[in-house]
């Protein structure tokens, strides 16, 4: 069973920004267990599936005080994010809590760059000899990746869905889309793994990889491994959502810009890439051939997205407090000025992100 995570009140910075608690013991057997403890969350409209209509978990919205334990960017020291996919034992706790992903939902589907669909739809019904679409969504988290694409895309689709988290893969299958665009079937499986063992074997017969909020978190090495793999085998790769590093909040306060400086050296820890993601992915997947299409996919933040701009906050001020500690005292004062300015509708932000679309040579020929 899970542990129930408490939460924590005030508008101070939690003295230890990371995740809530671990699953006991949970395998992927344990499904049915988690299923009975907490209602997987679908997407902003609800999913019917196999065990009915899913309601969303519940998450605090007139309480900005209200603290979602594990919601991102922030880590622990010496963590990695759930997407890392190394293989994960059932005493190491799952990195990002799902009312968290569930929250930013909305905002990352409307976020999503749309430029880069049509590109990629020409490609995929180009594909030779293919009966159906096979899509690798790495690092899947609840699934939303596939809840947003699915439906943009025509003909039967089988999504193979990569997480470290078995948690968060329950998640995810139960809340699976059922059709494509043009009515079609989606399947899916789950599978946990390494993303540093991502091979060409691996994407046998993939027709595409996808991935969300992916690369800030990722090593250069791991960047390189995950572009030589989708070369190696033919298939382009749709990455959204990476940070750029960019914050702007309105009104503007003198202290955002460092706060913003030291967020962006704590995603850097540990050699991560942080901000640096997408330039990075884009020379790997160029030094394999692949042409490459970047575009902004920018998180606009107003009155009517408060719940989520008050968690944002804590993350983004928390993370910046712990990469320098030295800004704690102004900072508390910092993050409750925001908080006040968010409960009264007064707060806007825009943070920046990056979409990546990477069309690799296609193998067997193909063009």
């Amino acid at each position: 069973m899970r542990k129930t995570a408490t939460t924590q009140t005030g508008g101070t910075i939690p003295a230890q920004p990371g995740p809530r608690d671990a699953t006991d013991g949970l395998g992927a057997s344990d499904a049915s267990d988690v299923s009975a403890t907490a209602q997987p969350p679908g997407p902003q409209s609800g999913i019917v599936s196999a065990e009915g209509e899913m309601s969303g978990v519940s998450v605090p919205g007139s309480d900005t005080d209200a603290v979602i334990l594990g919601a991102g960017p922030s880590f622990r020291p010496g963590e990695r994010a759930t997407v890392r996919l190394r293989d994960a034992g059932s005493d190491d706790p799952p990195r990002y809590a799902p009312e968290w992903l569930e929250l930013r939902e909305g905002a990352d589907a409307t976020a999503r760059a749309h430029d880069l669909l049509d590109p990629l739809r020409i490609r995929l019904a180009n594909l030779p000899g293919r009966a159906g679409l096979v899509i690798h969504d790495v690092g899947c988290g609840t699934g939303s990746m596939g809840r947003w694409l699915a439906p943009h895309l025509d003909g039967a689709q089988h999504w193979i869905l990569h997480d470290r988290d078995p948690y968060l893969l329950h998640f995810a299958a139960v809340a699976s889309p059922r059709s494509g665009a043009d009515g079609s079937r989606v399947t899916v499986e789950t599978r946990r793994g390494d993303i540093g063992r991502l091979t060409p074997d691996a994407l046998n017969g993939a027709s595409l990889v996808t991935a969300s909020a992916l690369l800030d978190v990722l090593t250069r090495e791991e960047v390189g491994t995950l572009a030589a793999a989708c070369a190696g085998a033919g298939c382009p790769a749709l990455l959204t959502l990476s940070v750029a590093g960019r914050v702007e909040l309105t009104p503007s306060d003198p202290l955002d810009a460092e706060i913003a400086e030291a967020f962006n050296a704590h995603q850097r820890r540990s050699g991560m890439l942080g901000p640096d993601a997408v330039t990075a992915a884009a020379e790997a997947f160029a030094e394999h051939g692949a042409t490459v299409q970047v575009h902004p996919s920018p998180w606009r933040l107003g009155p009517d997205e408060s719940a989520l701009t008050a968690q944002w906050l804590r993350g983004w001020v928390g993370a910046a407090v712990e990469e320098r500690p030295e800004l704690r005292e102004r900072a508390d004062r910092y993050l409750s000025e925001r908080l006040a300015a968010c409960q009264a509708g007064e707060l806007r932000v825009v943070v920046h992100h990056s979409d990546l679309l990477a069309l690799c040579r296609p193998t067997g020929g193909a063009s």
